[in-house]
């Protein structure tokens, strides 16, 4: 049998994949196949996949086309090809999270977004690689393997929907479902030039979707659209059933996303801001912020510096939320079976005994590495009492932020989804705290999402400054092997004003498609 690797299907948006679909020039089985063989051919370079459900997905598009052709109600997204990420049930298939494990743990039912998607119609192509237990913005694993980005097969794609991101950006997925719980949508999107976006917590149903701290709620994890454009996020957004999901799961508001599209972004007023005080960002990525809040400026929208107070102190917050238990419901699931190596840092500092903790934070602090010691006297083990205090804190940070937008006339925020371009393999394993720019929003629960807009030039290679510690070398070893990668922008919104930020994505679009240096995903990933 021949499989084609470079149908023109593939080239599509899922924008105008579904419009063809629509009008019945394309049938689901072609799309599905144009797809489906793709995915047999390049996937080797990229190992996007955990799993290809070919005979399923065929089934299912065979069902749809013949539906269709007698006039039946097939679905608003009927035909159109889509990819989920390993940690959402799959009736019949296990979430392994990477774990070995968790092989045996099948799914006796779909996740709740699972089931919305098939009701839409939508046809799932297949399962994307995770990072082991969901904590790396590396995707890599023991039971699959590494991710690789599709700009350079050296570098991460970003996790933990690492593997949504690579599917998306070789043409091998049109769009797709992530989740996200401190940046794992985000930086995919932003390291592998796709767009991505997390809807206000439970607009979108988490009912299915596993992580690695079931009962870890000061912070929680999203579900999300992942896709090469933000036109086609919002196809996504607009044509789910989040009424028929509320129906399935208590937490999700019955509340539909309307169309972005109708809002005039000159309305809204924009604050950027390119530094968080945590974590200094590269060259390129800074230029993205400014360029971004340039466009939007030259589109007619008010924009004005601005940024949310107590950036560090809230990131605290972030880290000793979810490390309160000590990090004994993460590891534990790792017992007797195989660890990722580039978790061990972070798994033995969650683990250090507090008398060898704070001799620890003292050595750092008196050679120097002030923010090293800083993060990790925010991890460890708390007591109940000092877990609430964290809670009642983060809560309370949630109404500072709000009431400070809200004095600022400030109704979207533009700036950094990380302080860097993608990292070379393995080069997160001590670098957690570069994704502090989308964690943020995490801890806050705000809607947020990451547009495509520019590439690293040769010149942005070199970091400003002398190295201060240990973050700053991994920083500038990630910026010196950059040259040509991909940079995005957050777009950030008030709670339950998705679309006012998602509005703000389609003009930022907008204003930067075609443009010297966008990002262009590569046809035959590097």
């Amino acid at each position: 049998m021949a499989f084609r690797q470079d149908d023109p299907l593939t080239a599509m948006s899922a924008t105008d994949l579904h419009a063809l679909l629509v009008r019945r020039e394309v049938s689901a089985e072609d799309a599905a196949r144009a797809h489906l063989d793709r995915i047999i051919t390049l996937d080797g370079r990229v190992n996007a996949f955990v799993a290809v459900l070919r005979g399923d997905a065929l089934e299912a598009a065979r069902a749809i086309d013949e539906q269709r052709a007698r006039g039946a109600d097939v679905g608003p997204l009927a035909g159109l090809p889509v990819t989920v990420k390993e940690n959402l049930d799959f009736e019949g298939r296990a979430a392994t999270l990477g774990i070995v494990a968790r092989k045996s743990k099948i799914a006796k039912r779909d996740a709740t977004i699972v089931r919305a998607l098939k009701r839409s119609g939508a046809v799932i192509l297949g399962q994307t690689n995770v990072p082991q237990l969901l904590l790396s913005h590396e995707t890599r694993n023991p039971v699959y393997g590494a991710t690789s980005n599709v700009f350079s097969r050296d570098h991460a794609p970003g996790g933990s929907s690492g593997g949504e991101a690579s599917a998306i950006g070789a043409g091998m997925s049109p769009a797709g479902v992530g989740t996200d719980i401190g940046g794992s949508i985000r930086v995919p999107a932003t390291w592998s030039g796709v767009a991505g976006f997390k809807p206000t917590l439970d607009r979108w149903s988490n009912r299915g979707s596993n992580g690695s701290m079931p009962g870890q709620e000061g912070v929680r994890s999203q579900t999300g659209p992942m896709a090469r454009s933000v036109r086609d996020l919002v196809l996504l957004l607009c044509n789910i059933d989040v009424v028929a999901m509320a129906a399935d799961d208590p937490f999700v508001p019955p509340m539909p996303f309307s169309d972005p599209a109708e809002i005039d972004p000159k309305t809204l007023r924009v604050g950027y801001y390119v530094d968080d005080g945590l974590v200094t960002p590269s060259a390129a990525v800074a230029r993205a912020v400014m360029e971004a809040a340039l466009a939007l400026r030259e589109r007619g929208v008010e924009t004005k510096p601005f940024s949310p107070p107590r950036m560090r102190d809230a990131m605290g917050l972030y880290f000793g939320l979810m490390s309160a238990d000590g990090g004994k419901t993460a590891w534990g699931q790792l017992d007797g079976t195989a660890i990722e190596p580039t978790l061990l840092p972070l798994r033995r500092m969650a683990g250090l005994p507090d008398a060898v903790r704070s001799t620890l934070i003292r050595v750092l602090r008196a050679t120097g590495e002030e923010r090293p010691s800083w993060l990790l006297s925010q991890l460890g083990e708390k007591s109940v009492q000092r877990l609430w205090q964290l809670t009642l804190a983060a809560r309370a940070y949630r109404l500072e932020v709000l009431e400070a937008m809200q004095a600022a006339q400030v109704d979207v925020l533009v700036c950094p989804a990380h302080a860097t371009p993608a990292v070379p393999h393995t080069a997160s394993a001590q670098f957690q705290i570069g994704g502090s720019y989308s964690m943020l929003f995490n801890l806050l629960q705000f809607p947020a999402g990451v547009v495509p807009v520019t590439t690293v030039r040769p010149s942005e290679r070199v970091r400003a400054g002398a190295p201060q510690d240990r973050f700053d070398r991994v920083a500038a070893a990630v910026d010196e092997k950059s040259a040509g990668l991909p940079v995005g922008v957050q777009v950030v919104g008030r709670p339950f004003a998705d679309e006012r930020a998602l509005a703000v994505m389609l003009a930022l679009e907008a204003a930067v498609e075609g443009t010297a240096g966008r990002p262009v995903v590569p046809r035959s990933p590097a």
